[in-house]
């Protein structure tokens, strides 16, 4: 009988081991110049020990800074204060807010290659999604003990009403025993001013027993970011200015003349004038004149 227990025990334990997945690889940067990281699924931040692990991005999707156009002022800033950083001097973490569709997450990856075309391997560009966020610390204890530094990313960044999260990232941002690692620099993306809506602003200012205290707990999150660069709907000069930058590195054989008639139109039937308006004119007509993709 004993045999026999130990006969169904060893194969219960041969079918969890064939069940589990395998354990993550070591943590290599130097793989490549962006990961994309996957937490281990758990309750929480505080509910398991796994580390997670990062997937390495062998090709970075990203426009070349030079063709991000009506942004001059946020891309010097940003552009300096990760270069600081690449170079190991102190630089501070940054919130790039507003319109959508001008350029936010294309700045951030095109700076990220700025950097590492003036200094060759100096940053690796890490992403992390807006519901890994509470996961923030699992990632920077992974990247504390690197040599390598790293920027951060998390694209579209905002919190709802019942969502507590803003709470672990002002610890990470801003707080804490052991603070933000030094070779870790933290870049959100996101519509939202405050990284809330206006809606719960101003509800807790009407329900609250002390407005103020309650307010400045919910937008004191955007304090922790040291830049805040601010993104507006471009005019149509700028527009124009975007769609010929493309158009000329494509080499669209199109008149000037037949490219603005076209993009202006295009503008118009989509309401909107935008970077990502104008890269979604390049690539219709792309299409139409028979042109590689860029």
């Amino acid at each position: 009988m004993e045999q026999h227990l130990i006969n169904v025990l060893n194969r219960i334990a041969d079918a969890l081991e064939r069940l589990a997945p395998p354990p993550p690889a070591p943590l290599d940067l130097a793989a490549a110049d962006a990961f994309v990281w996957h937490p281990a699924p758990g309750p929480g931040f505080a509910g398991y020990h796994s580390p997670g692990h990062l997937t390495p991005v062998l090709k970075i999707s990203r426009v070349e800074i030079a063709l991000l156009k009506g942004v001059d002022r946020q891309k010097g800033i940003l552009v300096e204060n990760t270069l600081r950083f690449a170079r190991g001097l102190p630089a501070n973490n940054a919130m790039l807010w507003g319109a959508r569709g001008m350029g936010k997450s294309s700045l951030v990856k095109a700076t990220h290659a700025a950097a590492n075309h003036d200094m060759p391997g100096s940053l690796v560009l890490i992403e992390i999604h807006r519901e890994d966020i509470r996961t923030l610390p699992d990632l920077l204890n992974l990247l504390r003990p690197e040599s390598r530094r790293c920027l951060i990313l998390c694209d579209d960044l905002s919190f709802e009403k019942e969502d507590a999260d803003y709470k672990a990232l002002k610890s990470v941002l801003d707080g804490g025993i052991e603070g933000r690692p030094d070779n870790v620099l933290f870049y959100a993306t996101s519509n939202r001013r405050h990284l809330m809506p206006r809606d719960m602003i101003e509800n807790e200012r009407s329900t609250a027993i002390n407005p103020n205290e309650s307010i400045e707990e919910k937008v004191s999150l955007s304090d922790r970011f040291g830049l805040w660069l601010g993104f507006h709907n471009c005019d149509q000069p700028t527009f124009l200015a975007m769609v010929d930058g493309y158009a000329a590195d494509l080499e669209l054989p199109i008149s000037v003349e037949a490219l603005h008639a076209e993009a202006v139109e295009w503008s118009v039937t989509r309401g909107a004038r935008s970077g990502r308006v104008a890269w979604q004119f390049i690539q219709e007509m792309a299409g139409r004149l028979s042109v590689g993709p860029m």
